[in-house]
């Protein structure tokens, strides 16, 4: 029978030479073996595959999640535990009600994708005792961003451990890509193995049979359309503006779609070959159609000599011992949460577990097994907890309230506005 893992297991293997807990995770389609699944897509409609060694054998793979996406689902699962009273820990919020922009709500350091450096925070403001306003950044909590570091991370545990978890780099402040990095301490990724691409078509049935010779269709002034080109909104030549390109009924989603193959395209459109490059020859083209795979397999690790490296100076003495042990339960309970709530990726992409979600700490010589529940995962992250504040670090469970500024409100009205919805160039 498996031993549940302990406290005491916990700070043997931190204080230990142990070099990580490790869970790997072998996953199914939901809709059985053989069942397509579709991975995320990148710039130009692109697959993340590639190549690994698994077993001594060269296999076909593909990317189903990946860090950055597993890092944000288990902050997503601490945010619902936190929201459902299950734990506490400390946190920035940013509070759009009572601003033109309330229908934002409410953005956490745990929702932020920067975590406490995220421009969001950034951009909004801090109230001290008199109600008075200031710059985030001019805040205590802001401020201590300054002075974090590796060797004396004690303000940082105290505001936003999540950082010291899922990994920070101050990018967005006055010192730019100067500013204080973390490395992530716990990093997890899924990813399809023996994956053979599919093939996806994409068409539509018009129920009402509209067909091409019904239009033009005009634009009018209020970017509705008409049939009517008296009403239409008009050229300095006063003819009817067509409504999209060509006024076709396509244009405002009426008409069949013949069905054709989806396949990588460029951004004029264009289907492309494996280089990139445009090509009319079908057998050239990429297909974006999904994958079937042999499984798909999540490997997560929770790297101890990452946290060894962190420092915590506390008053009288340092609290190294305790601050690594919370940090480690944290990541722990976040996997965990993350892990027993499933595994829909996306549409199209739910996963289901062969087996039971195991832990096992990696060391020099041996390994060791581990079960550990959401439940049993969560208790182990509050006595660490206790135990961290007994030492005198910094624990406020009480979240740091700000308000966004002014113009960060207007920012996102103006982004809401028709035409306000192209991204810029960042992923």
């Amino acid at each position: 029978m498996t031993k549940e893992l302990t406290l005491e297991d916990v700070k043997q293997a931190v204080q230990g030479i142990a070099a990580a807990f490790r869970r790997v995770v072998k996953l199914q389609p939901a809709g059985g073996p053989g069942a397509k699944v579709f991975p995320p897509t990148y710039e130009g409609g692109k697959y993340a595959t590639e190549k690994r060694r698994i077993n001594g054998e060269t296999v076909d793979c593909v990317l189903l999640d990946s860090v950055q996406s597993q890092a944000n689902r288990m902050e997503l699962a601490l945010q619902e535990a936190i929201d459902e009273g299950r734990i506490s820990m400390p946190l920035i919020a940013v509070d759009f009600s009572g601003t033109a922009a309330s229908f934002v709500g409410r953005i956490t350091s745990l929702e932020a994708p920067h975590r406490i450096a995220d421009a969001i925070l950034r951009d909004s403001e801090w109230a001290d005792d008199q109600g008075q306003k200031i710059n985030f950044r001019k805040s205590p909590v802001g401020q201590s961003l300054a002075t974090v570091s590796m060797q004396d991370a004690t303000a940082l545990f105290g505001y936003c451990p999540t950082a010291l978890v899922f990994g920070m780099w101050d990018s967005t402040g006055a010192r730019g890509g100067l500013g204080v990095k973390f490395p992530r301490t716990v990093v997890s990724e899924i990813i399809g193995i023996g994956a053979l691409p599919g093939q996806r078509s994409g068409g539509r049935l018009d129920p009402l049979q509209i067909a091409l010779k019904a239009g033009p269709v005009y634009e009018t002034e209020d970017g509705g359309w008409t049939l009517d080109p008296d009403k239409a909104k008009k050229k300095p030549d006063k003819q009817p503006v067509p409504y999209g390109k060509k006024g076709k009924p396509s244009e405002i989603n009426h008409g069949n779609v013949t069905p054709s193959l989806v396949v990588q395209k460029d951004k004029n459109g264009r289907p492309v070959d494996k280089s990139g490059r445009p090509t009319d020859r079908a057998d050239e083209w990429i297909p974006i159609g999904g994958f079937t795979i042999d499984y798909a397999l999540q490997t997560t690790l929770v790297s101890l000599p990452a946290l060894r490296r962190l420092r915590f100076p506390v008053e009288g003495g340092n609290a190294d011992l305790p601050a690594r042990v919370a940090l480690t339960a944290l990541a722990l309970c976040a996997a965990t949460l993350s892990g027993e709530k499933g595994y829909n990726l996306r549409s199209q992409c739910d996963l289901v577990p062969e087996g039971d979600l195991q832990w096992e700490l990696i060391g020099i010589k041996e390994s060791k097994q581990y079960s550990l529940t959401s439940e049993q995962a969560i208790e182990l992250f509050n006595k660490a907890v206790e135990e961290a504040k007994a030492a005198k670090l910094p624990w406020d469970s009480k979240p740091v309230k700000l308000s966004p500024r002014a113009d960060l409100v207007e920012l996102v009205l103006r982004s809401r506005e028709p035409g306000g919805d192209e991204q810029g160039e960042e992923e």
